[in-house]
């Protein structure tokens, strides 16, 4: 998932900013970013170019969040987007206090952080906030029983 590039747009009249600088930071949100342009349904759309104000549980200041994309619909609905892995969505699992586990513990303290602000300035806003992950995307499939596989 870690490839970046600028995006050029098919329909850059549907972009909502600079469609010459839009900058992809994974294959992940490059592949969003396709569907968007090309999507009948999609009336407009943007790569982070919203702000989000969140505080931060690391060091209690205000910071400011880029979510990934803001999308206007045909039927006239705003969704904002994040993508992220599935394993970051959710707490890290405790196997033993290493470093690995205090790094992924405060990275979900952050997103969690981020998450809550962008749900609270979604529903201020009448728009809606999700959170699409490699299955989302079809980049992986659920297995039946409920664990994970690849493709």
């Amino acid at each position: 998932m870690a490839y970046k590039g600028k995006y050029k747009p098919k329909n850059p009249n549907k972009y909502k900013g600079n469609p010459t600088k839009i900058i992809y930071r994974s294959g992940w949100e490059r592949k969003v970013m396709e569907k968007l342009d090309l999507s009948s349904q999609v009336e407009q759309w943007a790569s982070e170019e919203v702000i989000i104000p969140y505080r931060s549980p690391i060091d209690r200041k205000i910071h400011r969040y880029f979510p990934d994309f803001w999308v206007k619909f045909a039927n006239k609905k705003v969704v904002i987007i994040e993508v992220k892995p599935n394993k970051e969505t959710k707490p890290p699992k405790m196997k033993e206090k290493s470093r690995k586990f205090i790094r992924e513990a405060k990275k979900w303290g952050v997103n969690e952080a981020k998450w809550k602000a962008a749900t609270e300035f979604c529903k201020n806003s009448g728009w809606n906030f999700i959170i699409l992950d490699e299955y989302d995307l079809g980049i992986r499939k659920r297995r039946k029983n409920g664990g994970n596989t690849e493709k």
